[in-house]
């Protein structure tokens, strides 16, 4: 991987840190980023360069939400040379967390659209934000898999499936580098659960490994060129991931090519000194635990690590800063210039696209215009989010209920909270259609203990038995769910409707109000399996195991597993409905691309989103999984009008990872092609042999 050099075009010498450039050769702007780095380095004292190996700012994290003053992280640089500081922010798939600031859908809010395209967009609110803001990484995105749904954090990254969380992370790097910041992704590797997170060892074979869980961080290097990676607080296989020789230096830079720097996570994710170093470690956070100069100097008079390894510590990250040009343009002051009002609308239209039609029986959706609504629920009226480093403080909000009213004027909704189960059922009896907001809560450090919305936010009370009363005083109920991942749903066949927002962010209640009217089709797809029963769940009751979490399902994550299981879930990988119908015609395959024609049969402009799926022939010592998502797209099609769509296919799609050789063999025999709609409803399908 070769570093850009992403200095903007026209960005003066003299206004950035080396605008002094006598005595100093690492300035010259002709030389390339590696060689400005190494003279550079060269020039640092011993204990300048021990004090750049780790962050300086311990209170930022904790204060960052509501005070711009503050960041996740601060590396301070050296005057004397012209060294300026790093600053980092927490800035993924939700906003920027530097004081208020636009609060975008979820990440799996963002997963739902299936289109790259949207990510780069997300991306651009973000790299908007934090540049004017001064800072120089984003801590995004994460591209972690939801191995289980229970998963505190998967809300924040891009769903169960490899493909699509690389496809979409990719997109967002790229977006946010063009700008000039660099972007980490993170959290390598096979970080999937918050229960005992700082400790927890990932016991998973090399085979889950390299189909499953590394794929979006190879993406991410390979294709995105990603400028850092952040390594997890996990143990992998019993080795830190942080300090693990075969991750950081053999599979990130001897393998995929990385030229980037690794960082660790906040406090804690650094478990020791020399295997750090030796391993890849470039950069501590957000304070030295491991790498303070006390420590550093210990094991350099032990022997235990030599200046050449710190010298490349260094070096590493003193590149990547050259080459995004941190050296040589000033340090942007803009926030005041920041466009909310645009950045609400990008977010609205974001949070529409991920709205998820998830039933619509007896067509009781789209609303009409002006009929009696009754809004109900808690959720309704609040911003949902989930809480932890993504959290982004909105500089505005629009809740359900505000937007629903804004849409069908105040006279035709009335609201209740739920906390009366007679008063909602009363409301819900006077409208034409009553619409139930409800919620769950996810949250960075612990995982769910269960998939029932009743181990959720406890301040919303018990909204199982809230949408009971409420479908039996009016059979036209829409249920409005506002989670951070998969909930189970008791209620379902007595409601008409039911909608997944997710979190959809700051802008949610508007772009809710389009769809439920039909302003704007339901564009979001569903990047998880929705489970019927809890037991159903991938690694059901894995979650919350401390110490050692085996992964003995392998690569029966996701759909994958309810495929080969043959259990059927509620709602399965890819599905969502549209307001309009479609047709797939027109199946060409081959090994280097699959083609097919989209057609818009119905009477509405809507959202189609085509996925192929390819059956691999198993193996004896490599059994596949039913199907695997091998490329998907999303078009916007007017009534009666089609559009040819084709996926390319390359020799990795045929491949799996091979444990005995060590490296990805071609499956041998014939693969099944299936192109639908979603993991479960197949309407074209071939055979490659």
């Amino acid at each position: 991987m070769l570093l850009p050099c992403l200095v903007p075009a026209g960005s003066a010498t003299s206004a950035g840190p080396c605008a002094v450039t006598a005595g100093r050769p690492w300035c010259d702007r002709a030389l390339p980023a590696d060689r400005r780095a190494g003279l550079l380095v060269a020039a640092l004292r011993g204990g300048e360069k021990l004090d750049l190996l780790a962050g300086d700012d311990l209170t930022g994290p904790t204060r960052a939400a509501d005070d711009a003053a503050f960041r996740a992280g601060t590396v301070h640089g050296v005057e004397r040379l012209g060294v300026p500081p790093l600053y980092l922010v927490d800035a993924g798939s939700m906003g920027v967390k530097q004081g208020p600031g636009t609060a975008l859908a979820s990440g799996l809010s963002l997963a739902a659209t299936f289109d790259a395209g949207a990510a780069g967009r997300a991306a651009g609110v973000v790299a908007d934000e934090a540049g004017r803001r001064g800072d120089d990484v984003v801590l995004g995105p994460a591209v972690d898999i939801m191995r289980t749904p229970r998963a505190g954090r998967a809300f924040e990254a891009y769903g169960e499936d490899p493909l699509l969380s690389a496809r979409l992370g990719t997109a967002w790097i790229e977006a946010v580098q063009r700008t000039g910041l660099m972007a980490e992704v993170k959290h390598f590797p096979a970080n999937n659960q918050e229960d005992g997170r700082y400790s927890v060892n990932a016991v998973v074979g090399q085979r889950a490994l390299r189909e499953i869980y590394l794929p979006p961080f190879e993406a991410a290097i390979r294709d995105g060129k990603a400028a850092s990676v952040m390594c997890g607080y996990n143990l992998v296989n019993g080795e830190p991931s942080c300090s693990s020789t075969g991750l950081l230096d053999g599979v990130l830079r001897k393998e995929w090519g990385f030229q980037g720097f690794v960082v660790s996570d906040w406090l804690l994710a650094a478990k020791e000194t020399r295997g750090s170093i030796k391993a890849g470690l470039d950069l501590e956070m957000p304070v030295g635990l491991y790498y303070t100069p006390f420590l550093l100097r210990v094991a350099l008079t032990l022997g235990r690590i030599t200046w050449a390894d710190v010298d490349r510590r260094l070096t590493e990250r003193l590149r990547v800063m050259f080459a995004f040009g941190a050296f040589d343009r000033a340090r942007r002051s803009e926030a005041a210039g920041i466009d909310y009002a645009a950045h609400a609308q990008t977010a609205r239209q974001l949070s529409e696209q991920g709205i998820t039609l998830l039933k619509n029986a007896d067509g009781v959706l789209p609303l009409a215009g002006d009929a009696k609504v009754a809004v109900i629920g808690k959720p309704a009226d609040r911003f949902r989010s989930a809480t932890g480093s993504a959290y982004v403080k909105p500089v505005s909000v629009v809740t359900g209920r505000q937007g629903i009213t804004a849409r069908a004027g105040a006279g035709n909704v009335t609201y209740a909270d739920g906390t009366d189960l007679a008063a909602a059922a009363r409301a819900a009896r006077a409208a034409k259609t009553a619409v139930v907001f409800v919620s769950d809560h996810r949250a960075e450090g612990a995982d769910v203990r269960c998939l029932t919305l009743r181990c959720g936010d406890e301040s919303l009370g018990d909204q199982d038995r809230l949408v009971t009363a409420v479908a039996a005083a009016n059979p036209d109920t829409v249920v409005v769910l506002q989670t951070g991942g998969p909930v189970l749903m008791p209620w379902a066949a007595k409601v008409r409707g039911i909608v997944e927002a997710w979190y959809p962010g700051e802008q949610g209640g508007a772009a809710l109000a389009r769809v439920l009217y039909g302003d704007a089709d339901p564009g979001g797809r569903l990047p998880v399996s929705f489970p019927a029963r809890e037991q159903d769940a991938p690694a059901a009751g894995g979650s919350a195991v401390l110490g050692r979490v085996a992964y003995s399902e392998g690569v029966l994550v996701g759909y994958r597993h309810y495929d080969a299981k043959n259990i059927t879930p509620a709602f399965p990988f890819g599905y969502g409905l549209s307001y309009t119908t479609f047709k797939l015609t027109g199946l060409k395959a081959s090994r280097s691309q699959v083609s097919v024609t989209v057609t818009n049969t119905g009477t509405r402009r809507g959202y189609a989103t085509p996925q192929l799926y390819l059956g691999l022939p198993g193996t004896p010592k490599a059994p596949q999984p039913p199907r695997q998502l091998k490329g998907f797209a999303k078009l916007d099609l007017a009534p009666g009008r089609s559009a040819r769509v084709t996926f390319p296919l390359d020799t990795r799609a045929f491949s799996y990872w091979d444990e005995a050789a060590s490296g990805w063999k071609v499956a041998p025999g014939c693969t099944k092609v299936m192109v639908g709609s979603s993991s479960r409803d197949i309407a074209l399908g071939g055979t490659l042999c």
